[in-house]
């Protein structure tokens, strides 16, 4: 049986092949048969069914700890944040715990604690869950499944009419690159690649070192609620597996636009970026687990930008780029003034960083 019969850790990366195998073998099998708000052939960071948003995600980071987080922080913000994004208030989450045979008892108390921590800054409830053990050798360590449900924010409407206030249609009733048109601006709320960074340091495996770097793992739905309250977002999602290549390529598909992103105005940390050219890496595929890109119409870019950095997770956000039917795909303009096409990365080039 030839390898493109077999699934490989890239089919899991958030890049090409992930995709492929989403849109070839999973989303025929799921055919929808009523109607939906965001529906699954979306691949949005959440379903909204009935005014209700729902998602669901799997996390298998290594090492389960490391500087900035762990990971109950990760799958705990991750659902929250992916709620968020389609402009819903989370309200409720479930925690599936799978334990490898032989796991610390310390360590899942300091899991658990962690989870329990991140949820009460985010203000939700873990009310749900279920545990599975399974025999030593048979997993590495642990894998959390957390899902969640949110309700419409009570700020999606204000922010939404701010939007038809010029006289454009909405194409939908949340945030969905649906409602994306030529001329909005594209905001990156800070720093790109520090997770991913942050977990190729810890593991130690590469000989690269970044003292002082940590991941920037965060529930941000606080943050979007300062956004949405000022209005004009039409669209937002968070750059997690593939990074800002992987998101931007997929904004690009769904709304049928082009985008230009200026590679100066995009946030990178030094250490990140000494640690991409040591590797060979993009920071634009980099992985982020507590930041997110808003798209949002030109009038009020400014004023959004300007409530994000009022918050602590937003003080290093800038407008990166905006959306233009005069381009194909995603199209960088590097900082001595050329241009380069970004494509879709094959998948992250860090696995299981979430």
């Amino acid at each position: 049986m030839g390898v493109d019969n077999r699934i490989s850790i890239a089919h899991g990366a958030g890049g090409l092949y992930m995709h492929k195998l989403i849109r070839e073998h999973i989303l025929p099998r799921f055919k929808q048969r009523r109607v939906i708000e965001i529906p699954l052939p979306l691949l949005a960071d959440s379903a909204v069914v009935d005014g209700i948003a729902f998602t669901t995600d799997s996390y298998t980071v290594k090492p389960l700890f490391f500087p900035g987080g762990d990971i109950g922080r990760l799958s705990v913000s991750g659902t929250v944040n992916d709620l968020s994004v389609v402009g819903s208030e989370p309200i409720a989450i479930s925690c599936a715990l799978v334990i490898e045979e032989g796991f610390e008892i310390e360590k899942l108390d300091r899991i658990l604690s962690s989870m329990e921590e991140t949820a009460e800054e985010a203000g939700v409830e873990i009310v749900t869950g279920d545990t599975k053990v399974v025999e030593r050798g048979k997993l590495d360590e642990m894998i959390i499944n957390t899902a969640g449900i949110g309700g419409r924010s009570p700020y999606l409407d204000k922010n939404l009419e701010r939007v038809a206030s010029d006289g454009r249609s909405l194409r939908s009733r949340w945030l969905d690159p649906r409602n994306v048109r030529p001329g909005d601006r594209l905001i990156v709320s800070g720093p790109i690649g520090d997770h991913a960074m942050t977990i190729i340091a810890a593991r130690g495996e590469l000989g690269f070192e970044a003292p002082g770097l940590k991941s920037d793992t965060a529930p941000l739905n606080h943050l979007m609620k300062r956004a949405l309250e000022v209005g004009g977002v039409v669209a937002a999602k968070d750059p997690t597996r593939g990074g800002l290549a992987a998101l931007l390529n997929e904004w690009s598909e769904a709304t049928g636009l082009g985008i230009l992103v200026k590679e100066a105005l995009i946030p990178v940390r030094d250490e990140v970026r000494i640690g991409c050219e040591i590797l060979g890496i993009d920071p634009l595929e980099l992985a982020c687990e507590g930041r997110v890109v808003l798209a949002v119409s030109e009038r009020f870019a400014e004023e959004v930008l300007e409530a994000l950095r009022s918050h602590p997770l937003g003080r290093e956000a800038e407008i990166i780029g905006w959306f233009s039917d005069e381009l194909e795909g995603v199209v960088v303009e590097t900082e001595i003034g050329g241009l380069r096409y970004l494509p879709m990365p094959l998948g992250d080039p860090v696995p299981r960083i979430c």
